[in-house]
């Protein structure tokens, strides 16, 4: 497997919780999974693929820890780098914002040259509005904890095999 780096921002730790049930799906050790307040460019540099969570806060805003983290990667560059998101956030609170969190990290990374993967078809949600759902899919793993905790493990589980064959 490429060398796969996970940064996550999690404010309740919901969103790390996720991070590490993907880390653990996919083989990852611990020590590459890094809370995104932490991630440097050669910290980033450093991975192949690069698996990027955020929760959303407010009405539609990406998790605080990303706000340093992304300027530093909209400064890298990533060609030739694999990105695959996920995103926590609540489909019955926040139905016109839901995950928009994951989307603004996709808006803000996808001129960078890098390739995403993981899109996950949104049609086992139920969601008003999301800036993270292009033609019919989520830019990423949209996750709903609060609402579909039960349907977490199931969610993670396909979308690491999805993915799985792009970071071998």
């Amino acid at each position: 497997m490429k060398k796969t780096g996970i940064f996550y921002g999690s404010s309740t730790g919901t969103t790390e919780a996720v991070a590490n049930l993907i880390a653990s799906k996919l083989g990852i050790a611990p020590a590459d999974v890094h809370d995104a307040g932490k991630l440097t460019a050669d910290l980033a540099g450093s991975y192949d693929v690069l698996i990027l969570g955020t929760s959303t806060w407010g009405y539609g805003e990406l998790q605080d820890d990303w706000n340093d983290a992304v300027e530093t990667l909209k400064k890298m560059d990533l060609s030739g780098k694999t990105v695959a998101l996920f995103g926590c956030g609540d489909s019955e609170s926040y139905s016109d914002t839901f995950c928009d969190g994951m989307g603004i990290l996709y808006e803000d990374l996808k001129d960078s040259q890098c390739k995403f993967i993981g899109f996950v078809p949104d049609t086992d949600y139920t969601y008003n509005s999301s800036v993270s759902a292009v033609d019919g899919h989520f830019v990423g793993l949209a996750i709903d904890d609060v609402n579909e905790g039960d349907k977490t493990d199931e969610r993670v589980s396909a979308w690491t095999d999805e993915i799985r064959g792009s970071i071998a």
